[in-house]
């Protein structure tokens, strides 16, 4: 190799290969601290609002901790991508263009600092997107973070089931289950549970995990979902595993084995166990206050009813609480309408309609299928949920999928220059010949 060197010749092989220049490299491999940033993006999107814990924690110190981890996750991401190789896509453009009616209805100083400081919330945590855009490429890596990350969040929820039934099983929220130990919300707890249920089950069809360990995850989360009642998660896991699984049906003999014992079951589940399932349904609600969706209509309709400015209706009244008259609007079209106007509404409608079509025009595979898992589930809980305008974990589950349905880039190598290259490559018993003393030579 060092005589090759000196006589400026390189051995040309992997080792050696260069790019073309423009083309990004792939990658060696994802480094484990991305690991610790996608879980500080999540630690970041758990709110501080929430039901009442054991230890009372002041909302001044949740907040922090919640900045914090967003201030750290992007910190660590840009010391692990300091040249700032990023990998453009759709789905981070047009959530870059989200920023605009964001700070143009904010810089509107009537509705209060606030609207600044979730501006530049948003801004941190799509800059630390585009950071972790570098490791994209389609692989599962990011499922199995997420997995685990919002495993340990339930954990949580479950220590203070044991520690404290009371507090965790509260009569302010109908006996639903609660975080005692952090304050998530019963419909926080059933989105993460429904979630990670619905990506391990898809991991264990694509062989991706055992049995084993996927019922370690499902068995303790069906529970957790159980216990909270909420059905606009139930509703999206369910709807979300069909049309995941059934992309799977024409190439995976064990997802056309698990859609046909889920249909067998659910047929049994729904003739045997009818009223009980209803009772769980309607939470110990009427029929008329069930249709009304919990009250959430007389917001909405408050909501499209209030006067607004042409500017109002175009850009919207900045970035706020996701409430509406001092009640929750639960409702993440509406909340956007009202915070970021018909351009807000624009755009993340185009951010869901681009991953579905790109999820649609893949091939079949098992990133696939969990990405449209996710944009199912997202798009459903989008009408009872609010979120897809704000850094939430809403747009942390559309993340997962654009990387998903990321292509790895491939490098392309180039031609080896002329007074690179080797005319005759030299063998290794070659090298090891003994040199021919001058004398012999002559």
């Amino acid at each position: 190799m060092d005589g090759n060197v000196k006589h400026g010749v390189l051995p040309v092989g992997p080792e050696t290969a260069r790019t073309q220049p423009g083309a990004e490299p792939r990658p060696a491999g994802t480094p484990k601290a991305v690991g610790i940033v996608w879980a500080l993006l999540g630690l970041n999107t758990l709110g501080s609002a929430g039901a009442k814990t054991i230890v009372t924690l002041p909302r001044s110190l949740i907040q922090m901790v919640t900045m914090g981890a967003l201030v750290a996750a992007f910190s660590l991401a840009l010391a692990l991508n300091l040249r700032l190789r990023i990998r453009a896509g759709a789905f981070l453009f047009l959530l870059t263009l989200l920023l605009v009616p964001s700070m143009i209805s904010s810089a509107n100083l009537e509705v209060g600092y606030g609207a600044l400081f979730r501006c530049a919330r948003l801004a941190l945590f799509v800059g630390t997107l585009w950071l972790l855009s570098r490791w994209w490429d389609g692989s599962l890596t990011f499922v199995r973070h997420h997995i685990r990350m919002y495993f340990v969040v339930l954990m949580t929820a479950a220590a203070g089931l044991v520690i404290s039934p009371g507090a965790a099983l509260p009569e302010t929220y109908g006996g639903r289950l609660v975080g005692a130990l952090w304050p998530l919300t019963p419909p926080q707890i059933g989105q993460y549970a429904a979630v990670i249920i619905g990506l391990t089950v898809l991991l264990v069809l694509g062989r991706r995990t055992t049995g084993g360990s996927a019922a370690m995850v499902i068995v303790p989360s069906l529970v957790l979902l159980a216990l909270t009642h909420t059905r606009t998660a139930t509703v999206g896991m369910l709807i979300g595993l069909v049309l995941a699984i059934g992309s799977l049906v024409l190439t995976s003999a064990a997802a056309r084995r698990f859609f046909a014992w889920a249909v067998l079951v659910s047929t049994v589940a729904v003739v045997g166990f009818a009223s009980a399932l209803q009772a769980w349904f309607l939470r110990g609600q009427s029929k008329e206050y069930f249709t009304s969706l919990t009250g959430r209509a007389k917001v909405w309709d408050a909501l499209l009813a209030a006067p607004r400015s042409t500017a109002e209706q175009v850009f919207g009244m900045g970035l706020g609480d996701k409430s509406f008259g001092g009640l929750p609007i639960d409702n993440s079209w509406l909340a956007v309408y009202n915070e970021q106007g018909l351009i807000g509404v624009t755009l993340v409608a185009a951010i869901l309609v681009i991953l579905a079509g790109v999820a649609l025009l893949r091939p079949p595979s098992l990133p696939r299928a969990c990405a449209i898992f996710l944009i199912s589930y997202v798009a459903i809980s989008s009408y009872t949920e609010a979120g897809l305008g704000d850094a939430s974990p809403y747009l942390l589950h559309l993340a997962l999928a654009a990387s998903l349905l990321a292509t790895p880039a491939a490098a392309t190598p180039l031609a080896t220059p002329g007074h690179l290259r080797t005319a005759t490559p030299v063998t290794a018993p070659a090298a090891r010949q003994r040199r021919i003393p001058r004398w012999a030579r002559r």
